[in-house]
């Protein structure tokens, strides 16, 4: 692929242009006010579900040869326990603040995949500028359709949720589960990112070869850019830089392969 120096600057360039900043409102303003939605809709949850879960206990007792069993049931929002979390100041803050911190931690990884929902909406636009930018001679062919889009879609979400429920046993070992928990959702970074690009810009045969020469670079690339994703807001401002960035070098890698169809054979 193209020097990496040389797609970054004009990454960069094009991130800071007028055009670029007005589409960087669209995801931020739509996450900020989605996130901000579920991450208290979630934590608030949470804190119902703390004073309310029920306990259940069955005695079976013998009197006289006669057994009898009795039922105890109550919730947790009444014990003691729970009385004493709530009334002492410093260990309500504690019970809170876990649950934020779940909360905050679960808002963060949703980000990213709702800013990658949304900024697909806006990928078409992205490249069509860079197009008139930098690449007038590469004609933006495609080869999706709605239909198509939406069932992938679907289907990496199955994926990706069929990952984290196996990678389950995984989530106790230190260090194995930040590998386990991030990868389903690097697996549809991965897949979403690169099929809005390549779809919108290459023939499927292109998108072929270039994955095929290039497969490992993309995917040192994205996972590059999901590792500063994870940075908290950095992707509600940064999702539009992501296109532009591997526009680039699928706008690139498709220039040569149409100049080298072009070149006769000598």
């Amino acid at each position: 692929m193209d020097n990496e120096q040389s797609i970054l600057s004009k990454s960069l360039k094009d991130l800071f242009s007028a055009k670029m900043l007005q589409y960087s409102l669209v995801p931020f303003v739509l996450s900020m006010l989605t996130l901000y939605i579920l991450f208290f809709v979630v934590a608030g949850i949470g804190l119902d579900q703390i004073g309310t879960v029920d306990i259940q206990s069955t005695q079976t007792t013998i009197e006289n040869g006669i057994p009898h069993t009795e039922n105890f049931s109550a919730t947790l929002e009444n014990t003691a326990i729970i009385k004493f979390l709530m009334s002492s100041a410093l260990t309500s803050w504690i019970a809170s603040f876990l649950v934020y911190t779940i909360g905050g931690f679960l808002t963060l990884y949703a980000s990213i995949f709702v800013a990658i929902i949304i900024i697909s909406f806006l990928t078409h636009l992205i490249l069509k500028e860079i197009q008139m930018r930098h690449y007038r001679d590469v004609e933006m062919i495609g080869y999706s359709n709605t239909l198509e889009s939406i069932l992938l879609t679907l289907k990496w979400v199955g994926v990706m949720i069929v990952l984290f429920l196996v990678f389950i046993p995984l989530y106790f070992i230190p260090i194995i589960n930040v590998i386990a928990f991030n990868f389903p959702l690097y697996y549809f970074f991965h897949k979403m990112i690169n099929y809005d690009i390549s779809s919108n810009i290459c023939t499927k045969e292109e998108a072929m070869q270039i994955h095929y020469f290039y497969g490992s670079t993309l995917r040192l690339k994205t996972l590059g850019l999901y590792l500063l994703s994870l940075i908290p807001f950095v992707i509600f401002f940064a999702s539009v830089f992501f296109v532009i960035y591997l526009g680039h070098s699928y706008f690139s890698e498709v220039r040569k392969l149409r100049q080298e169809q072009k070149t006769p054979l000598t």
